[in-house]
C-alpha cells in the first residue's frame, strides 16, 4: 500500500469577535436608559407622595391633633394607601427592571423580571383606585 498524502484545505480563522469597546458602551447606554428611568419613577412618586405639602404645615402649639370627623380620618387613611402602594409599586418597577436586564437570556430570570413588572401595574392600578376603594369602604361605614 502506498501512502498518499493529501493536502487538506487551509484552516479557516475564526472570526473575529466584536469589539470590546463597543461592547462596553452598549453596556453604559442600557445602564443610563435604565438610571434615567428610574430618576423619572422616582420624581413622579415624589410628586405623588407628597401631594400639594397642604399636610406638611405643623400643628399650632396646645392644639390637639385628633381628627374632626370621620371625613378626615377617611381622608388621612385615602392619603396614606396612594402613597404606601404607590412606593411599593416603584420598588416592584425597579426590582422587575433589574431583573429583565440581568436576566442575559436566562428564561427563567426574564419571567421572574416580567412578573415583578405586572405586579407593579397592578400596584400602580390599585393606588389609582385606592380613593375610590376607600371612598365606597367609608359609605358602608356610614
Amino acid at each position: 500500500m502506498s501512502e498518499k498524502t493529501v493536502r487538506g484545505r487551509p484552516r479557516r480563522r475564526a472570526a473575529t469577535r466584536p469589539d470590546q469597546g463597543s461592547h462596553r458602551r452598549a453596556g453604559t447606554a442600557a445602564l443610563v436608559r435604565l438610571l434615567a428611568a428610574v430618576a423619572v419613577i422616582a420624581a413622579a412618586s415624589a410628586v405623588l407622595l407628597l401631594g400639594d405639602g397642604s399636610a406638611a404645615h405643623a400643628a399650632q402649639p396646645g392644639a390637639v391633633l385628633a381628627a374632626d370627623s370621620i371625613q378626615a380620618v377617611v381622608n388621612n387613611i385615602r392619603t396614606w394607601l396612594v402613597a404606601i402602594l404607590a412606593a411599593v409599586a416603584t420598588l416592584f418597577l425597579t426590582i422587575g427592571g433589574l431583573r429583565l436586564m440581568w436576566a442575559n437570556g436566562d428564561p427563567g430570570e426574564a419571567e421572574k423580571g416580567k412578573a415583578a413588572l405586572k405586579s407593579a401595574a397592578i400596584g400602580y392600578a390599585l393606588a389609582l383606585l385606592s380613593p375610590l376603594i376607600v371612598t365606597v369602604v367609608a359609605g358602608w361605614v356610614k
